[in-house]
């Protein structure tokens, strides 16, 4: 298992887990920008083959769930991610 932070967000508050075993590569991407809670935005398991890059429709998906966090941490919104 590997730790790092997820290129393209600000600073090292957003960071993806990657897993690796014989049926692929999981990752999972957790934000730790809030004190009191820590959120898992977003999982997954990588289907291509080629380099090491997250897809774009998984970083934009990530960007609209850090959206909804940071509003649901500021308590002005309740409900599921999306």
């Amino acid at each position: 298992m590997d730790v790092k932070v997820l290129e393209g967000f600000s600073g090292a508050s957003v960071l993806e887990v990657i897993e690796n075993d014989q049926s692929g590569t999981y990752r999972c991407v957790y934000t730790v920008r809030f004190q009191s809670v820590i959120y898992v935005v977003h999982a997954f398991q990588k289907k291509s083959r080629k380099g090491i890059a997250t897809l774009r429709e998984h970083i934009e998906m990530i960007k609209r769930r850090l959206k909804q966090v940071a509003e649901i941490d500021a308590g002005e919104r309740k409900g599921p991610l999306r």
